[in-house]
């Protein structure tokens, strides 16, 4: 079992910028590859940025690209989504998950394990 702790979401004004945290208990986070997606309202959840296992390689949606950035540090057990430039359609609740299967994916069903959630919020 992994238990995920998402934190550092907020109220940010559009432009501004946010760091968001994944934090990892139960089991040591370099067995799995990371991923944060997102869900607004009305809207199914989307796949934001992946990182493999050992963070050699990253995906990024494209409504992301340039402005957010994953990274991982697997001897503190924490994945961390830099979001700058922020935009009013970011809003969302933001979830990290981990994916134990060999290949990595962008795909929700693919993942094991998910954190509870944090909302981000930007405004004009």
């Amino acid at each position: 079992q992994v238990q995920l702790v998402e934190s550092g979401g907020g109220l940010v004004q559009a432009g501004g910028s946010l760091r968001l945290s994944c934090a990892a208990s139960g089991r040591t986070l370099r067995n799995y590859h990371m991923g944060w997606f997102r869900q607004a309202p009305g809207k199914e959840r989307e796949f934001v940025v992946g990182i493999t296992r050992n963070g050699g390689s990253t995906v990024y949606a494209d409504s992301v690209k340039g402005r957010f950035t994953i990274s991982r540090d697997n001897a503190k057990s924490t994945v961390y989504l830099q979001m700058n430039s922020l935009k009013l359609e970011d809003t969302a609740v933001y979830y990290c998950a981990a994916d134990y299967s060999t290949r990595f994916s962008n795909r929700s069903s693919e993942y094991d394990y998910w954190g509870q959630g944090t909302q981000v919020t930007v405004s004009s």
